[in-house]
């Protein structure tokens, strides 16, 4: 029997079991990616209109493309949308750029597509949300495969997450949420790849010293690009809304308890310090230097515009404590400024508004588009119609990962599971916060931040179910046909719901059907 060398010992301590199947591990979610693309990019363009908060977002792209900033138009969306997507872009105010409350970010996203397909087509306003929806399933299956050790989790959670009916309704609209989402998981999945990076290098490190030699210190062990790559990402995520920030903050901290733990599980003796005092202010430069770089350079449009909002607010104002710093990062300063104080006082009332409490439990949906076609219009064959989009969640996953939170819990705290605690950061990066803006406007649909950790909680749960390899056969069958039974409600739900979705015309009588709760409606 061959003897194990100390590195595959401690290779097998640091990163446990990883799967082995590559192709399997790379087929599985492409497919679902494959299937969930299509049904994202199937009449991309209807309705040809303006849904919901579209109504900026679409706009702004064309005007970014044009003029480099977001440009203030003439009236009121009610009365600008209709001449807009008939195709008049004479709707812009080029004497002054609109004070908008959210980075370039998402919107020279959103301007990508509409580039290609042109600014009055309805696939371009959608497209590149549409595209990073459907990249998104693929990392949500690749992540969960590295997270969980095992393709058929992968699998499953790219499955879930191609037919979860929130992000199947996000992914068609061109709204910046899911960008915020998908350059969050972006940095989540690098900082995963980082991890197993860095203990095969620990294991590798201390592999060569004796089995009686103790290190006092963890070493450096490189440059450690994933977690650049993770500041990038968090850098794009901020740039698109400032709720990135927590995401940046909470992947930050998680990425040194990692690092902690690897050192504590390689036996380094100082195991916390060398985790705090050598990787922390490594991990600071790389991810918080990184991001907030990223998130200055996305103002580059502004600064080389002439019209930008508040772009020469610093030469009209000259300051005599601070008139070392540039006028133009004063101009941007008091600008964020602006933004903060409208993030804060915005308490008008919506009829879709959200308790952040309410949220897992899809308890208020937020409805992107109604209307109400009599007979005879737009292909309604009885007296009256409905022709919805509502972004509802598809329950069975939500309402599984509602439960599966209080496992995280447990499993993180009592049997110290990071992967536990790595979802419930994500969970906590994404919904926590607005807690504490309970004050304020806040709609469910924010919740498409933290989508991909809801889907990772659910197959949690469902890796429960499954049980562990090793299990008899009869235990393994019974975990197989309950995951299965999940898998075919999740798939059953998500075909119930959508017409709902696709703003299809159907009876008002088959729409209220599927309100199945007053708070729906």
């Amino acid at each position: 029997m061959a003897r194990v060398t100390r590195t595959e010992e401690l290779r097998a301590r640091l990163l446990g079991e990883r799967p082995t199947d590559r192709i399997a591990g790379w087929a599985g979610p492409l497919l679902f990616a494959l299937l969930g693309g299509i049904l994202r990019f199937w009449a991309l363009d209807r309705p040809h209109q303006l849904v919901f908060d579209e109504t900026y977002y679409v706009k702004q792209g064309v005007s970014m493309l044009e003029y480099g900033v977001e440009m203030r138009w003439s009236g009121e969306g009610k009365v600008v949308d209709p001449l807009f997507t008939h195709g008049n872009l004479n709707v812009f105010l080029t004497d002054n750029g609109d004070m908008v409350v959210h980075p370039p970010v998402g919107k020279w996203v959103i301007a990508f597509g509409e580039w290609i397909f042109g600014p009055t087509s309805s696939w371009g306003w959608r497209f590149s949300v549409a595209l990073l929806g459907t990249l998104s399933i693929l990392m949500v299956g690749r992540i969960a495969r590295r997270l969980f050790g095992s393709t058929l989790l992968g699998t499953i959670a790219a499955f879930l997450t191609a037919f979860e009916g929130h992000h199947f309704v996000h992914s068609r609209t061109g709204l910046l949420d899911l960008i915020l989402m998908f350059f969050a998981l972006a940095a989540f999945g690098a900082l995963l790849i980082d991890r197993d990076q860095m203990r095969e290098r620990l294991a590798v490190h201390a592999g060569r010293l004796s089995r009686h030699t103790t290190q006092k210190w963890g070493p450096v062990l490189g440059a450690r690009p994933w977690r650049w790559v993770a500041g990038l990402s968090l850098g794009l995520a901020v740039g698109t809304k400032w709720s990135g920030a927590f995401f940046l903050a909470a992947f930050g901290l998680m990425s040194v308890l990692w690092d902690m733990g690897a050192y504590r599980a390689a036996g380094i003796r100082h195991w916390v310090s060398s985790a705090l005092w050598v990787q922390g202010p490594l991990a600071f430069v790389a991810m918080v230097g990184t991001a907030a770089v990223t998130y200055l350079a996305s103002w580059t449009g502004w600064f080389l515009s002439a019209h930008g909002y508040k772009r020469d607010w610093g030469q009209v104002h000259p300051s005599a404590d601070f008139g070392w710093v540039p006028d133009s990062l004063r101009s941007l300063w008091s600008y964020h400024e602006e933004a903060y104080r409208f993030h804060q006082g915005l308490t008008s009332p919506h009829d879709y508004m959200a308790n952040p409490w309410s949220w897992m439990v899809q308890a208020r949906p937020t409805s992107f588009f109604y209307e109400s076609p009599k007979q005879g219009v737009d292909g309604c064959t009885v007296s009256e119609c409905s022709k919805a989009i509502t972004s509802l969640g598809t329950i069975s996953i939500w309402w599984l990962a509602t439960i599966g939170i209080f496992f995280c819990l447990y499993h993180w705290g009592f049997k110290r599971d990071w992967r536990a605690g790595a979802l419930l950061c994500g969970l906590a990066a994404g919904w926590l916060p607005w807690f504490d803006l309970q004050h304020r406007t806040i709609f469910q649909f924010y919740s498409i931040a933290f989508q991909p950790y809801v889907v990772l909680i659910a197959t949690f749960m469902l890796a429960l179910m499954l049980g562990p390899r090793a299990a008899p056969w009869p235990r393994r069958r019974r975990g197989l046909l309950a995951v299965g039974a999940f898998c075919l409600l999740t798939l059953a739900l998500f075909a119930f719901y959508w017409p709902i979705y696709t703003a299809q015309v159907v009876p008002y009588s088959f729409w209220r059907l599927h309100m199945w709760f007053p708070s729906w409606v």
